[in-house]
């Protein structure tokens, strides 16, 4: 087996958990990690893809420079989301309506 294959192997493998954690997992933040260790995966295998025989491709691994950069703006996102949503949820049980 050659280095390739175990790295997209372990990729799949990766983004299998983080598919797992999405469908099993009921709270929140729990999905928003398993969605992150889903594009870890899928990162894996964009570079995992980059190496051919002798030459390395660079378009792969600046994907995976921008994949990264959208992951961590929209996990802030999604946390800012869900602090607003639990600030909500407090304010609506603290005030019920009439």
């Amino acid at each position: 087996m050659t280095p390739d294959i175990i790295y997209s192997g372990a990729g799949m493998v990766v983004f299998a958990m983080g598919l797992y954690g999405v469908i099993a997992s009921a709270h929140i933040l729990r999905k928003l990690v398993a969605i992150n260790i889903m594009g870890i995966g899928v990162f894996m295998l964009l570079i995992a893809t980059a190496h051919h025989d002798t030459l390395i491709d660079p378009v792969p691994h600046a994907m995976v420079l921008t994949g990264i950069v959208v992951a961590v703006a929209g996990t802030a996102l999604c946390l800012w989301l869900a602090v607003v949503i639990r600030g909500l949820e407090h304010d609506a049980a603290s005030h019920p309506s009439q």
